[in-house]
């Protein structure tokens, strides 16, 4: 029977959060019930409350989680009660252009659980962050938005994998396809730009570059792998890209701010046939112009990466194992442990740059 639970819910564009009771309904074919352990505070949360996404209030906000499946509907095969996962919010439907075109990395019909959570006072249906909802005790979603991965894991570190981190590990590595010997410049060094560095580092690039406006962000930097740091508050970023470089410009340089300023800066920082790489989420009214005979003159690629292109029935267990093995720090993205009700505290911690990430505790 339908459980009631507390969650975090946006219910108004920019008000404070709160933290209500909601209702959750037993999983119907294709779906999964997780009992949420962990979820990272992550400023996509932050877009949702402030409107930045879309206008359907109320959210059930919170979307980087790891936790146990509880129970499943009809039909599902892929986890069973019991099973430790890392929830995502690319479940691949196996039947669109992309997934018939062997590239599910790209699906362009991805799956969430059909039946609405509900505030338990009004009967309002939530819209689910992300399609996952999960700064909550129990949340409801695709089965295939449950990526089996080592239970013996942090809860804590590895559900940051179901966003952030796969975002920015994944632009490197995926979209941007760092290699041995590559230069790597990273502009923007938050958790997507960290977790793009340290990305860098394990595919084995020599020379990583992370550019901020802020020192502390820098040092923290060379914690997950930079090897030199650019503060953009008083250096030319392209200019000291360059020179370190050999002149040349990096291989790939990766934008993690979704600014057209940066983004040019980003243009001219790679080397000629290099790669650009846009993970930074833009919001609706940026633009940027560059000139046409620049793009032509200077080849190479300009990419978007959505999720880091990220396939996560192949991505997460390999990451975990990465972190399992001491070879990619997930504890170092985890700068404090919180409760359900310090969230709307954490948002404060985020605009002041104060957090890689707060991760609820549940």
């Amino acid at each position: 029977m339908p459980q009631t639970v507390k969650g975090v819910v946006a219910r108004r564009k920019g008000a404070d959060v709160e933290v209500l009771d909601i209702v959750v309904p037993d999983p119907g074919p294709g779906e999964a019930l997780v009992a949420v352990e962990t979820c990272g505070v992550c400023h996509t949360d932050l877009h949702y409350r402030e409107g930045g996404i879309n206008d359907e209030f109320p959210f059930l906000l919170g979307h980087e989680a790891a936790g146990r499946v509880e129970a499943v509907g009809e039909g599902v095969t892929n986890v069973e009660p019991g099973d430790f996962v890392v929830l995502n919010w690319r479940a691949v439907c196996g039947q669109c252009r992309a997934c018939r075109k062997g590239r599910p990395h790209l699906c362009f019909d991805t799956h969430n659980a059909t039946q609405p959570m509900t505030i338990a006072e009004t009967g309002e249906a939530l819209t689910p962050a992300l399609g996952i909802g999960a700064f909550a005790e129990k949340t409801l979603v695709a089965a295939g938005q449950c990526t089996k991965v080592d239970p013996a894991a942090d809860a804590a570190a590895v559900g940051l994998i179901g966003c952030g981190v796969m975002a920015g590990f994944g632009a490197a590595v995926n979209t941007g396809g760092v290699t041995r010997g590559d230069s790597v410049a990273v502009i923007g060094c938050g958790g997507v730009g960290d977790a793009a560095i340290a990305g860098a580092a394990v595919a084995g690039a020599t020379t990583i570059i992370a550019v901020d406006l802020d020192a502390r962000k820098l040092e923290t930097a060379r914690r997950f792998g930079a090897t030199h740091t650019v503060d953009a508050s008083n250096e030319d970023v392209v200019d000291r890209i360059r020179e370190l470089t050999g002149g040349f410009g990096a291989d790939v340089v990766i934008e993690a701010c979704g600014l057209p300023q940066t983004y040019e800066q980003a243009f001219y920082a790679r080397d000629l046939a290099g790669t650009v790489v846009l993970v930074g989420v833009p919001t609706p009214e940026k633009e940027v112009t560059l000139p046409m005979i620049e793009i032509f003159g200077r080849g190479g690629a300009l990419k978007s990466s959505w999720y880091g292109d990220c396939l996560p029935e192949r991505d997460f267990p390999m990451l975990v194992d990465l972190y399992r093995q001491g070879r990619f720090d997930l504890d170092a993205f985890v700068t404090e442990r919180i409760g359900i009700g310090d969230v709307e505290a954490a948002f404060e911690k985020m605009h002041g740059g104060d957090v890689l990430r707060s991760v609820v505790v549940l």
